[in-house]
């Protein structure tokens, strides 16, 4: 008989309509209303967040911040930053690039404050950049500091028969060419059930796994759930799977070599992303010298069994 265990952290109130708890990037997917944002709070959020989206931030900050000076600088006259007065789209053109010099404190010495007031707005411009320029370096320094679990998950969880029986599958590897030291995986199965009181409930339950531990990948590892009469799952047909409202919660851990550090990863994959019998292909093979290709545009390959 399938065993419940506690809930993990993520609550046991839940609605029919409940979106997934994890996404699949392995963020928890929760709104979040009236938190403290601070500056550590930027922080994380800046470290964290993908390079395209970061460099777009820092473009688009940084364009902001000249165009205000600019704008200073026409409102004060072009004249006080040593430039002739051509028109307003022409002096807005140079007072953004004497913003651009002043923030970054470049200065190539064709254009420079004449006045007090001028003075004034580029001393605090170029304090502005110093402190700016401080705050991204870190930002960079915590961005290739930070270990990050980069693991590579099948697209779907199969369904397949196994043995003599059936069970559930899904397969990973390391998105980079170092090896995975002493990988563990934990997969918690979170189900939408009724209760007592005629609503609905949230039940946990430790799915057991073939195997939960390696020493090392450097390939691929699939993951098996063999569906026995004690997993929670061994009631149901291969029907009614498809229809039940839940999510396989996963968490993986393992030493990353190259940090030298235990990193972690969550992932998820919900009834939906369920394949019916399949298998999954290989995803490497020896080649004439006898090497062994690993193709990471096959981790979520499957045939029809």
């Amino acid at each position: 008989m399938a065993k419940k265990v506690k809930d993990p952290g993520l609550g046991e109130a839940t609605i029919t309509s409940a979106k997934r708890m994890v996404n699949k990037d392995g963020s928890f997917n929760i709104k979040h209303l009236h938190g403290k944002v601070g500056i550590s709070a930027l922080y994380a959020y800046l470290v964290d967040i993908s390079w395209s989206r970061f460099f777009c931030l820092v473009f688009l900050v940084y364009f902001i911040i000249n165009m205000t000076f600019a704008t200073i600088y026409v409102s004060i006259g072009v004249e006080y930053i040593s430039v002739e007065p051509q028109g307003f789209l022409v002096d807005f053109v140079n007072a953004f690039f004497f913003s651009s010099q002043t923030i970054t404190t470049l200065g190539y010495g064709a254009m420079a404050p004449t006045s007090v007031l001028a003075g004034i707005v580029s001393s605090f411009q170029a304090l502005i950049g110093l402190l700016s320029f401080s705050f991204v370096t870190g930002l960079l320094y915590g961005r290739f500091s930070k270990p990050k679990a980069s693991i590579q998950f099948s697209d779907h969880m199969i369904y397949r028969d196994f043995k003599e029986g059936k069970a559930l599958m899904f397969r990973l590897m390391n998105s980079k060419i170092d090896v995975m030291i002493n990988p563990r995986v934990k997969v918690t199965l979170a189900m939408t059930e009724p209760d007592e009181k005629q609503g609905y409930r949230r039940n946990f339950y430790q799915l057991e796994l073939e195997r939960d531990h390696i020493t090392y990948l450097p390939t691929t590892w699939t993951l098996v759930h063999e569906i026995t009469e004690e997993s929670p799952l061994y009631k149901f047909t291969e029907e009614e799977l498809k229809t039940l409202n839940g999510e396989f919660l996963i968490m993986v851990s393992y030493h990353d070599e190259a940090f030298n550090e235990e990193v972690h990863k969550l992932h998820s994959y919900t009834f939906e992303e369920l394949l019916m019998n399949v298998a999954f292909e290989k995803a490497f093979y020896y080649d004439e010298d006898g090497f062994t290709v690993l193709d990471h545009h096959k981790i979520s390959n499957t045939k029809k069994i």
